[in-house]
């Protein structure tokens, strides 16, 4: 039963399960309530699950499926795959939504948005990873962020083309799984990242103020957003002025 209920909460992740109210959601021109309804759901499931038997006896089950050998660095990757995907689409044929200055604010603010939230959290809850390394357990930060980029790539191709705009889910849900997996994280954590990140991701394309910035007429710049992986999770940016 346990090992039923762990496939089921951990695929719970995947939009196609709510690809209704996910495809409904992104029509929207105006953000409302129903936006915000399956990061609310996540949060609030991971919420529940914290610091209960179930959360301990489904990170038993998963470390049985897995192997407790089981370890991969993959979930460092997998992270940033939607971001990526967001700069790729127009060179796959897919027109983007927005222009690169515009993703890659955008990306930047998000990703902040939720790096700082996880952060927050993390250090006031102060729960043990499953593995004991140490008390950043909840919530998942790699979760929070995979979910974040998998929310603008939506919304940057769902008009062009549906499968391209919903495949970084893929990879956000695949790096909630190896992260529990990996032992790092319970499935509690990885659902309220996943929360969180959608949260960020959702706001962010309906709202995002740094988008009015002005880097000047005369003097263009240049935004590259990069990994910073490590001990902690995070991104980086390096802005480069061209004269």
């Amino acid at each position: 039963m346990r090992k039923i209920l762990f496939v089921i909460m951990l695929f719970f992740l995947i939009p196609k399960t709510n690809g209704q109210l996910l495809d409904s959601v992104a029509n929207q021109k105006k953000l409302t309530y129903k936006s915000l309804i399956i990061p609310t759901a996540l949060i609030g499931s991971g919420v529940l699950l914290f610091h209960t038997q179930l959360n301990k006896d489904i990170q038993k089950d998963s470390q049985s499926f897995f192997g407790s050998n089981f370890s991969t660095r993959a979930d460092d990757i997998t992270l940033f795959i939607p971001a990526l995907q967001i700069y790729a689409g127009k060179y796959l044929g897919f027109q983007p939504k927005n222009t690169f200055k515009h993703q890659t604010i955008d990306l930047a603010t998000a990703n902040t948005i939720s790096y700082i939230v996880v952060t927050a959290i993390k250090h006031s809850v102060k729960a043990h990873r499953p593995d004991g390394s140490d008390r950043l357990s909840f919530p998942s930060g790699h979760t929070a962020l995979a979910f974040t980029n998998a929310a603008l790539l939506y919304q940057e191709y769902k008009d062009s083309n549906f499968w391209y705009a919903s495949s970084g889910f893929i990879f956000a849900t695949a790096t909630g799984i190896l992260r529990v997996a990996n032992n790092k994280h319970y499935t509690s954590d990885v659902l309220t990242g996943a929360g969180i990140g959608l949260a960020s991701g959702i706001l962010v394309s309906y709202y995002n103020p740094f988008q009015k910035l002005c880097f000047g007429k005369k003097n263009k710049t240049s935004t590259f957003i990069y990994p910073q992986i490590g001990n902690q999770i995070g991104i980086g940016a390096i802005i480069k002025p061209s004269f």
